[in-house]
């Protein structure tokens, strides 16, 4: 006779009480959730064929996931890390060379109480580029290049060039442009069809 598979008895009541709560959670993982549903599907005393008809999984899926649990409790039911090379850059380094990105520059130049324009440090970088950004994250310990400086950045969104913004001048002799400026040069026009 062959022998059934089922999940493994809880080590204690607070083993069951996550397990079930995880199973009918809502906010959480859907894998996870999934995972603890076949758990107490077996647990309420289901086959394999029955939990893979009411969870719509494979019978060989359903075989894995309760021995993984059978293996290692709760903690088998999360994800192993897959195949390749990791990660050369850790998430706390990141996270410094995103900070990196949106804090002031040392070399930006800034108005004082009197209204001269200075900079806190005059060698330091006006604005941030790649390479001023990588070279800093360089000098803070990171080893990082540009390149990678550049999927970082553009994975989270973040810019590193700043727009230029049009601005007045306090120059008694500084001249606005008119109107005439622009409407000296003729329309477009559209092309035939």
């Amino acid at each position: 006779m062959p022998k059934y598979l089922r999940a493994r008895a809880p080590h204690d009541d607070s083993e069951a009480r996550k397990i079930r709560r995880l199973s009918g959670a809502r906010h959480a993982p859907a894998d996870w959730i999934e995972r603890a549903r076949i758990i107490t599907l077996s647990w309420d005393g289901l086959a394999v064929p029955a939990i893979a008809a009411k969870t719509g999984r494979h019978e060989n899926t359903v075989r894995r996931w309760l021995h993984r649990f059978n293996a290692a409790g709760l903690d088998g039911l999360g994800n192993q890390p897959g195949p390749g090379r990791k990660r050369r850059v850790t998430e706390a380094q990141r996270s410094a060379i995103i900070a990196m990105a949106r804090s002031l520059l040392p070399g930006q130049l800034a108005r004082d109480a009197t209204g001269e324009l200075s900079a806190g440090d005059e060698r330091g970088p006006a604005q941030w580029t790649l390479d001023t950004l990588a070279q800093a994250a360089r000098a803070g310990g990171i080893q990082v290049q540009r390149s990678q400086v550049r999927r970082i950045l553009l994975a989270e969104k973040v810019r590193w060039r700043r727009t230029r913004s049009w601005a007045t001048s306090t120059d008694p002799e500084f001249a606005l442009k008119g109107p005439a400026s622009w409407s000296s040069t003729p329309p477009r026009r559209p092309a035939p069809r």
